[in-house]
This record gives C-alpha cells, structure tokens and sequence, in this order.
C-alpha cells in the first residue's frame, strides 16, 4: 500500500448517501455534531470557515445560529448540496492540501475543521493555513476518529503512523490516516495552536432510542471520535 492517501475527492461517490445519512444519523447528528457545536460556543456575528464543509449539516446550524460562513470542500458535489442546504453561506471547491490563497490573513474568527484531517498527507501544511487564516488567538475546533478506537478494531502499534484502507458498513470505501492522539497535538503545536480543551464526547441522551447497543457502548468505551478546540498563537 502506498503510504498516502491522496487527493481523491472520496466522498464524491456517495455524496448523497452521506447526507441522508449524516442529516439525522447516530454518529453525525447525535455525536459529533454537538461535541462541536458546543465547543465553538456562542457565534452569533463571527465569521466562521467551515473547512471540509461536506453537505453544509454544520454550515446550516451556525448560519441558524447567527454566524456568517464560508466553507470549501474538495468535492463539487458536496459544494452543490452545502448550497442548496445553507443559502446564506458562502461555499467553493477546494482541496484542504492546497493553500488557501483565496482568503486574507486573520479573516475568520473561528474555524470547524470536523472529521476531515485524517484524510490529508500534509496535515501540518493545512493546519497552518487555517493558522493563517484566523485572527489572533482565535479558535479552530476540529474532530477526529478516535485513536484508541482506530487502534482496537485494526491492532498492530497504537503508535504507528499508517494508512487504513477499508470498506464501511454502506459499502463506502476509503482511505484514511490512522495516528496516536500524540501525533495529532504534534501537528496542532508545529502548525502554531495551542490546545484548549478536549473532548471524548459521548452520544446526547435522545440518541439513545435510536441505537441503544451504540449508545450504552460509546458511554463507556473511547471508539467513536474525539474533538478538540486549539487557540491560534500570533
């Protein structure tokens, strides 16, 4: 196996199965998207970049929630849903990999940067570019998979910096970087942010009814994601 993943757009494939299932979904809506929400904290006014936007499920909260928002991802077809799901934003196809020339230094105040990194190369050239973009000591809130959880379902060395290439439940498949939690804070400190908090966030209570076998399993077991707000050093 090649030791990258590439630029391949990978959710372009099955980008409307995603949003169907990302829109009310267990792990989405129930799990990560309010780990994040609640780390980025009151919006109202900010000017927010939702990088790896997807089908714009973050975008059309914060906009509900009073901020103003550009996002960019590398899929065109995610672009065309984000728009057609949050209007009042601001969306483009980018790649994460390239730098993003087409906004100013300290542009934004926050940054959502959620479940993408891991499917970057370069992740400390990206996350610098966020850096860039962020005014002074703002805030990149960004998630992950678990390291830990990645670790228990593959094995080898928790240690290892590898790439996993493997099939989904939905037949989705892909690529993707598996690193220990130790990598990723690496990454954050070279790029220029410094960590804030983290969470090990676990399903909302109302998620319950919709997967209890996953839900009673993520109150006690760290397989499912992690997320984290860094602060930019200037």
């Amino acid at each position: 196996m090649n030791d990258s993943v590439g630029r391949e757009a990978q959710y372009e494939v099955f980008a409307e199965e995603f949003r169907d299932h990302a829109e009310d979904g267990f792990y989405n809506a129930h799990y990560d998207r309010p780990a994040c929400l609640r780390l980025l904290g009151d919006v109202v006014g900010q000017r927010i970049l939702d990088a790896a936007c997807g089908p714009g499920l973050y975008a059309e909260e914060l906009v509900r929630r009073g901020a103003h928002v550009t996002g960019f991802d590398n899929s065109p077809r995610m672009v065309q849903l984000a728009r057609e799901r949050a209007p009042e934003a601001d969306f483009r196809v980018h790649d994460a990999d390239d730098p993003l020339d087409w906004l100013p230094d300290g542009c934004v105040d926050a940054v959502l940067f959620a479940l993408a990194l891991e499917y970057l190369d370069d992740r400390v050239a990206a996350l610098r570019e966020l850096h860039r973009v962020l005014r002074p000591w703002g805030a990149l809130v960004l998630s992950r998979q678990h390291p830990t959880g990645d670790w228990l379902r593959h094995g080898g060395s928790y240690f290892d910096v590898r790439v996993i290439e493997e099939t989904w439940s939905k037949g989705w498949h892909l690529r993707y970087w598996l690193a220990p939690l130790e990598q990723t804070c690496e990454e954050l400190h070279q790029a220029g942010f410094l960590i804030e908090r983290l969470l090990e966030p676990r399903p909302v209570p109302e998620a319950e009814a919709l997967q209890s076998e996953d839900y009673q399993r993520l109150r006690r077991e760290p397989r499912g994601f992690l997320a984290l707000r860094a602060l930019a050093r200037k």
